[in-house]
């Protein structure tokens, strides 16, 4: 007999991930991007002018879900796209002025997660660590 759900990690990581997504969506509608443009915004904040590949890499997607993603970005004027002068078969993308300022003013993202939770930075941290250790050990990273 299989244990009830919410003993499984795999549901309370599934569930949790859902909520944490409501909770971002309205704040995201208010800045006119999505989830996945939210994540594409935080790995240009990383490394800007990271390609599309790298990009892929970094979340854990095919290029090919993460190009029209960036293409909306690029048309709302949040990044740019640009051949890698090395190999014309990459595309780098750079964060635009306008991009920049969102990335900086999607941090309420992060302190509404505080507020809501009530964890402190440090006990989020904590949690975080702990599910990065097991998504590496299932992917054999860790």
């Amino acid at each position: 007999m299989p244990l009830p759900l919410d003993s499984q990690i795999c549901f309370s990581l599934y569930a949790t991930s859902m909520a944490i997504n409501r909770t971002y969506k309205p704040m995201l509608d208010a800045m006119g991007i999505t989830y996945p443009q939210y994540l594409v915004l935080n790995v240009l904040g990383e490394h800007d002018g990271a390609t599309v590949g790298a990009i892929a890499h970094r979340l854990s997607l095919e290029s090919s879900t993460i190009t029209p993603a960036v293409k909306r970005m690029e048309q709302a004027g949040l990044v740019t796209r640009r051949r890698s002068q090395v190999d014309e078969r990459q595309v780098q993308v750079r964060l635009t002025d306008a991009g920049r300022t969102l990335l900086v003013q999607s941090d309420c993202l992060a302190q509404t997660m505080f507020a809501k939770s009530g964890f402190s930075a440090e006990q989020l941290a904590g949690l975080n660590r702990q599910v990065q250790a097991l998504r590496g050990a299932l992917t054999n990273e860790g």
